[in-house]
């Protein structure tokens, strides 16, 4: 049952992820409540994002709504950044980890209140003073905890005035980066539960092809209400749990 549920998990976080970002904010919390360890639950999420993130954007890549050649620097600067979030975080211990989880998650939460863009801007990605930078430092913080890394990226893009079928399609990128850099650093240090992981998986992979088709016809707006109530009940279960 628990395979099942972690399978289900993984649909849900990832379409929802994939259409405003912020899947983690629902399989990593759910993840902890099911009880698997802080490490092991953020590794799980690296490795299962790092394949469903780059079938998302191979989607649209085939459909030519994005250009590898406009964005693939993008790879090396979101790979650094989440190798240097996973080297961080394997550092920390799980207690410790635990706390600063929960800070990042609710941090995240009140960001995606931020930013009103529409998405309606038809500018190409450019590397500038803003884009390298940002996606940089979003790296780095996708690799020490993840969740709202997709909707912080979605809203740098839409500062810099891209449309949203191609912001989907430069976050899933970037998201495939990031984690893969991270994924590296949990394998090495041994923090992945195998069976769990691979379960988590096959629910992103199939979330992240449903996501993607809806994605082409859906606005982030009406993902974003239901994704900020989830988060708010994940987050009062979690200090629940750890209070009680």
């Amino acid at each position: 049952m628990e395979y099942v549920m972690v399978f289900l998990i993984g649909i849900f976080a990832t379409t929802v992820g994939t259409l405003a970002g912020g899947g983690g904010f629902i399989s990593f919390p759910a993840m902890l409540i099911l009880g698997m360890p802080v490490h092991s639950a953020i590794g799980a999420n690296k490795v299962s994002n790092t394949i469903s993130s780059f079938s998302s954007f191979f989607h649209l890549y085939k459909k030519k709504e994005i250009s590898l050649k406009e964005c693939f620097w993008i790879i090396p600067v979101s790979l650094g950044g989440g190798l240097s979030g996973g080297y961080i975080a394997s550092k920390i211990s799980g207690e410790h980890m635990y706390i600063i989880a929960i800070i990042l998650l609710i941090f995240a939460f009140i960001t995606s209140f931020k930013g009103k863009g529409s998405f309606t801007g038809e500018n190409r990605l450019k590397m500038n003073k803003f884009s390298v930078p940002g996606l940089y430092g979003i790296g780095i913080y996708d690799g020490l905890f993840g969740p709202g890394q997709g909707t912080l990226m979605f809203y740098l893009f839409c500062y810099l005035k891209i449309s949203y079928i191609q912001a989907v399609g430069l976050v899933r990128l970037a998201t495939f980066s990031s984690c893969f850099g991270a994924a590296i650093s949990y394998i090495a240090t041994g923090k992945i539960m195998w069976p769990l992981t691979v379960c988590l998986l096959l629910g992103s992979l199939t979330g992240a092809q449903i996501g993607v088709r809806i994605a082409e016809k859906l606005k982030p707006r009406y993902v974003k209400p239901v994704l900020r109530v989830v988060t708010v009940a994940l987050i009062i279960q979690m200090v629940v749990d750890r209070l009680y």
